[in-house]
């Protein structure tokens, strides 16, 4: 029985090396590559069950036409070719009657692969059309605050917590969305070291951890602010450290520390006062602390602050000069490959940019001229982005030639005129790179597609030649592609190496190092002054209204059902259970509502139904949705049709976190 090596390409930061067992041409079994040091021999118990994903009977396998009204789900068997020529020959009038701009396509995150995701982008970056701006959905608000503190630079290697005296984490739910750190966590925690875990909600993790800080929403800054405030009362900031390799830490010092005492912070988090000074007595007294920052505290009003600020804290005590200690939110930024080569292998250098969470918008209200087609592999907005009535009112537009590339039929490939059947990653090859770690790897095709489906890269190469669109990579084979993204690249790896599918890191035992305009960390940043942003970390109260709606939305990764990519797998629909919400049993017991109920999510911009689960897991005040579930899964709607499509301070990314409802018996 062959089996062959390959990559887990799902949205999650750990990147799977993977092995699959095929008999007779398919899949028997998947399992966690014990050669890769990192995620060491186990996959999750969801991709475990990817060969459910492969062979679901839910699986698209023909190209399809709309035939039914738009979001009906009604469509009649066609052929490819009968597909690419009406795909093409819109596109063509399109561009013939309203220019390059009034056409919009993409693939996002659903499939990781620099290549079956990156060509697709290039696909349209070099046919001139109006441009995704991809990311504001998740996180680009994270990454833009980051930048502005470390630069554009990976933060510690996970793989250092085996050198960690103290262990945070922030924001961050690792048993659902890290789950081989937490691995690694756990082996350190067996020789005493103490793992703390600051989040709104008592996830798996914290309720695992040694101590659980459960914050308010929103204030994570503060907190930070805090430690600091008594890390320089004590005298343990490392003022050293902060002299050669800081910038503007005295001037947080004389006019932000100040206002941050424990009892303001205890105001501020609803933690007690007490625990704030024992967390910065914790971290001042460790050596190598490491933190994991999450993206989801970016997620909200003032979330580029709020993550600003926690990734300076290791900068007070010089943890970043150390190995083991530090922070991390991402390691992507430090694989230095040639991405244009994929990404924008021709095509002007600029043009419309339309925001991914302002998608909706765009549809309906763009002009100069309006979008009059749209292509989507890889992602599901109808489902994922915030305030998704907008999205599917643009999206049910009549005179929109709307195509999507998935392997099921989606809530928004329902919307679609034409529907093309996508393989999985184990029916494509591709190169891959963690944005969790710092390992790289090519991972083999593991069987043929399923029915009529095609790669996202065939489909874009098709396409490519039928636009007559001559750029060479739109021809060549992926291990010529590799080849490219090396070419020129800041990685002194040869290509030709890693098509064997070995595991390959770049990680460096080091310190931290920065990529800022000074070269240093950043107090001070003068990037962010230049946009008119505070240059200095603060905290503010969000600016939402509370007074209509009492409760605070809580979104986070559901444990089977982390986003939309697993739907198709119903033993994880079955894990996971009906979509539901979380509220505190003293906010239940307000509202006369019970345990198993089903109640109604509602604000200004919709109302949802879902399964009430009574748990303390979350504070009063707060109600928790965990996942992205589509409608047809709950009792009537998905939650981010209440999330506003406003921006972060920085990023321009999504609020989800400032979204404010009542929760009523259905």
């Amino acid at each position: 029985m062959p089996t062959i090596r390959t990559v887990c390409a799902h949205d999650c930061p750990d990147m799977c090396s993977l092995l699959a067992q095929v008999e007779d041409g398919h899949i028997t079994k998947i399992q966690g590559d014990p050669d890769q040091p990192f995620t060491a021999g186990f996959a999750c118990g969801k991709v475990t069950r990817d060969m459910d994903l492969v062979y679901s009977p839910e699986r698209l396998t023909t190209p399809l036409r709309r035939t039914g009204p738009k979001g009906s789900g009604q469509f009649e068997l066609i052929t490819w070719d009968d597909a690419l020529d009406e795909i093409v020959a819109r596109w063509k009038d399109i561009f013939a009657a309203s220019g390059p701009l009034a056409v919009l396509g993409y693939a996002y995150s659903a499939h990781q692969g620099l290549m079956n995701r990156g060509l697709t982008n290039g696909l349209f970056h070099a046919l001139g059309t109006s441009r995704l701006l991809g990311g504001t959905v998740c996180d680009s608000c994270a990454e833009a605050a980051w930048d502005a503190t470390v630069g554009p630079i990976g933060g510690a290697d996970p793989e250092s917590v085996t050198e960690s005296d103290l262990i945070i984490g922030w924001g961050s739910d690792l048993h659902a969305t890290n789950v081989h750190l937490w691995a690694k966590i756990e082996q350190v925690r067996r020789q005493g070291v103490p793992l703390v875990v600051i989040d709104p909600r008592r996830t798996r993790s914290a309720a695992a951890a040694d101590w659980y800080l459960p914050i308010r929403i929103g204030t994570d800054s503060a907190l930070a602010l805090g430690v600091m405030h008594i890390l320089v009362r004590d005298g343990l900031a490392d003022r050293a450290y902060l002299a050669d390799h800081t910038l503007g830490f005295e001037q947080v010092e004389r006019d932000i520390l100040p206002r941050f005492s424990p009892d303001r912070v205890a105001e501020i988090t609803g933690l007690p006062a007490a625990d704030v000074e024992r967390l910065a007595a914790m971290y001042g007294a460790a050596r190598t602390p490491f933190i994991r920052i999450g993206f989801g505290m970016s997620r909200f009003t003032h979330g580029g602050q709020n993550l600003r600020t926690v990734a300076l804290l290791p900068g007070v005590t010089g943890a970043y000069g150390r190995y083991g200690g530090g922070a991390m939110l991402a390691t992507a930024a430090s694989f230095d490959l040639n991405y244009n080569a994929v990404r924008k292998p021709s095509g002007p250098a600029a043009t419309r940019t339309i925001n991914h969470l302002k998608l909706g918008e765009a549809l309906l209200d763009a002009t100069d001229p309006p979008i009059r087609a749209l292509f989507i592999a890889a992602n599901n907005p109808a489902v994922t982005n915030p305030n998704t009535a907008k999205i599917r009112a643009g999206l049910a537009r009549e005179d929109l030639f709307t195509v999507v590339h998935d392997p099921f039929m989606t809530a928004t490939a329902r919307f679609a005129d034409i529907v093309l059947p996508a393989t999985t990653y184990l029916e494509t090859e591709d190169f891959y790179r963690s944005y969790g770690t710092y390992y790289m790897q090519y991972g083999q095709r593991v069987v043929a597609p399923v029915g009529q489906a095609w790669s996202n890269l065939r489909l874009t190469q098709t396409l490519a030649a039928r636009m007559g669109l001559t750029d060479p990579v739109f021809s060549m084979s992926q291990p010529e592609i590799l080849k490219e993204l090396f070419r020129d690249a800041g990685l002194a790896v040869d290509p030709a190496t890693l098509l064997d599918g070995t595991p390959v890191s770049i990680a460096t035992k080091t310190g931290q190092r920065f990529r800022t305009p000074s070269g240093r960390l950043e107090f001070y940043s003068q990037a962010l002054a230049d946009q008119g942003l505070p240059p200095l970390p603060d905290w503010q109260p969000d600016p939402a209204d509370a007074t209509a709606y009492p409760l605070r939305l809580l979104t986070t990764p559901g444990y089977f059902q982390s986003h939309t990519a697993f739907s198709g797998v119903a033993f994880l629909r079955e894990r996971e259970g009906v979509p539901f919400a979380v509220l505190h049993p003293t906010d239940a017991a307000t509202r006369g509502l019970s345990d198993g109920q089903v109640v109604r999510l509602a604000n200004d911009r919709g109302q949802v139904s879902l399964r009430l689960r009574v748990r303390d897991e979350v504070q009063p005040g707060v109600v928790l949705v965990p996942g992205q579930r589509p409608d047809e899964e709950a009792e009537a709607g998905t939650v981010n049709m209440l999330c506003a499509d406003g921006y972060t301070d920085m990023g321009a990314g999504a609020t989800y976190q400032s979204t404010w409802l009542e929760v009523t018996a259905a």
